[in-house]
């Protein structure tokens, strides 16, 4: 197989959507988010975290004193993409976030997603 043809396989593959967290080991504070491209999503909130340009101040200021190795990037849930092409995954993803959130705060965590 040529590399054109694994490039335009790549393109064509659809990237994994969902729900990710963000989570301070050390203090025990998580942000919570969504995204269709959570690989993308998790390597940005990395690269804007080493350069001190998170849009989260609370999160970045965690970031900056704890450093790195005291924060988890996971996944928390996905959404499989339906075989609809004009099939937009904002609103479910949206809702899947809250329902994190909800479940979370539920749980007594701390979340950087009420303060900023």
């Amino acid at each position: 197989m040529d590399r054109k043809e694994l490039v335009r396989r790549y393109k064509e593959t659809p990237r994994p959507m969902g729900v990710y967290r963000v989570r301070n080991t050390s203090d025990e504070v998580s942000l919570v988010g969504c995204s269709a491209d959570l690989p993308a999503i998790l390597n940005r909130s990395r690269f804007q975290l080493d350069a001190g340009m998170h849009p989260n101040r609370a999160l970045q200021a965690d970031w900056t004193r704890h450093g790195p190795q005291a924060f988890l990037m996971e996944t928390l849930d996905t959404l499989e993409w339906p075989d609809q092409p004009d099939y937009d995954p904002s609103a479910d993803l949206q809702t899947l976030a809250a329902l994190w959130v909800d479940r979370l705060r539920q749980a007594g965590e701390r979340l950087y997603n009420d303060r900023r």
